[in-house]
């Protein structure tokens, strides 16, 4: 059975309108991830840096806060890994209403 050229393009405009509103339903989301913010200072073989980060998760703020932080601090994998599990000198969660 062959589609007709007004089914054909009624299916099209299904398509595009279901993609559309996945795209919109994405992007809203994208805004809204957020929902706690973290600070974190870590000392690390001399040297500090401290870092904000939002996440949607108190512990994803903080782990992307030490990692942003050992970032700057450390090079390499082994200095990263030891950075990270260095007891920061100053952490600072709080939710974001």
């Amino acid at each position: 059975m062959k589609a007709t050229g007004r089914s054909r393009s009624r299916s099209t405009l299904l398509l595009v309108g279901g993609l559309l509103l996945f795209m919109a339903f994405v992007i809203y989301r994208s805004f809204f991830v957020a929902g706690y913010q973290c600070t974190v200072c870590i000392d690390f073989h001399g040297q500090s840096a401290c870092r904000k980060v939002e996440g949607s998760s108190e512990h994803d703020a903080l782990m992307g806060a030490t990692n942003n932080a050992c970032a700057q601090l450390a090079s390499g994998v082994t200095d990263s890994i030891a950075c990270e599990r260095t007891q920061p000198t100053k952490v600072d969660c709080a939710a974001i209403n």
